[in-house]
């Protein structure tokens, strides 16, 4: 039986503090409950229609990479078990059980970090344009989905909901966190990436990029909010893979190319979704976690 879709949540004992794109956030003192619902956004608005079990595969696939870069860099993340979250939540377990994350309290960043290491999407728009992608000058004669000679780090302002997310580049985010922080993160960033994507490709995906938040805790930096899913990343499957055109995904991008076909200016209210594009999209996610999950497998056998 197919779990029931939530939209939104209801906790009416919980302090909400907030609620994101497709989070919402509690506050349980001294920590901070997230909640994956199964909304979904493209082009920084969010959708009108949920996709069914999309919010338990971002926290699954989440708190797996959070545990595989932990010796990068520390993470936000307690526990996913609402058992062993503190007793107020215990009316909401049902609910709670693998769509959530208890997690530290950080200061979170005014910036995205987002690694690229295929040339796709804003970047690739930039390329044609520019010739370049956040500043940074790339060789002549890329294709669309080229792999770069090495990742670059791109970074983003973040914007309300509603708003479009500004790219930026590391000087400018240098004004915005200082310059020693955005070395840090940047340093921390391409090591992620590219420890995730050496180890995706072993399950037949490519991470052509991917989008990082950070928070500080204890004047420190640690990872926040999620990590390499198909809402912050682009998954490509390795076996269909060729430069010069746009790939097939096992994230958004599929829901991105339908709302491209329609005349919709990418503002709220986002269109109502067709049925077989709810399901085919949560069919890319479940596919997605289903491979990567794969590397779980092979270390415990």
């Amino acid at each position: 039986m197919t779990d029931q879709a939530i939209m939104k949540t209801h906790f009416p004992t919980l302090n909400l503090a907030g609620t994101g794109k497709v989070r919402d956030i509690y506050t349980v003192e001294p920590y901070l409950l997230i909640v994956a619902t199964d909304r979904i956004s493209a082009f920084d608005v969010v959708m009108p229609n949920p996709v069914p079990g999309k919010g338990k595969i971002l926290t699954q696939m989440s708190a797996f990479w959070f545990k595989i870069m932990a010796d990068i860099i520390p993470h936000h993340l307690i526990s996913t078990d609402p058992t062993q979250y503190p007793d107020v939540c215990m009316p909401y377990r049902d609910a709670l059980q693998g769509r959530s994350m208890l997690v530290k309290k950080a200061k979170p960043l005014a910036v995205e970090c987002i690694v690229r290491g295929y040339l796709s999407g804003s970047g690739w728009k930039d390329y044609l344009r520019t010739g370049t992608v956040s500043g940074i000058r790339l060789p002549a004669g890329l294709k669309e989905s080229s792999r770069l000679p090495e990742p670059i780090f791109t970074p983003s302002t973040k914007a309300p909901e509603g708003e479009h997310d500004m790219a930026i580049s590391q000087k400018e985010m240098e004004n915005i966190i200082g310059k020693d922080l955005t070395q840090a993160l940047m340093d921390k960033s391409l090591a992620i990436y590219r420890r995730a994507a050496s180890l995706a490709e072993r399950t037949g995906i490519i991470i052509a990029d991917t989008k990082m938040e950070f928070g500080i805790l204890n004047d420190e930096p640690i990872l926040i909010d999620e990590l390499l899913t198909p809402d912050s990343s682009r998954f490509w499957p390795l076996d269909a893979y060729e430069a010069g055109k746009p790939q097939s995904s096992f994230d958004k991008q599929f829901l991105r190319d339908y709302l491209l076909s329609l005349h919709w200016d990418q503002k709220p209210p986002a269109p109502e979704l067709p049925m077989p594009i709810i399901e085919k999209t949560a069919e890319k996610y479940r596919e997605a976690l289903e491979k990567i999950t794969l590397l779980e497998k092979e270390k415990n056998d």
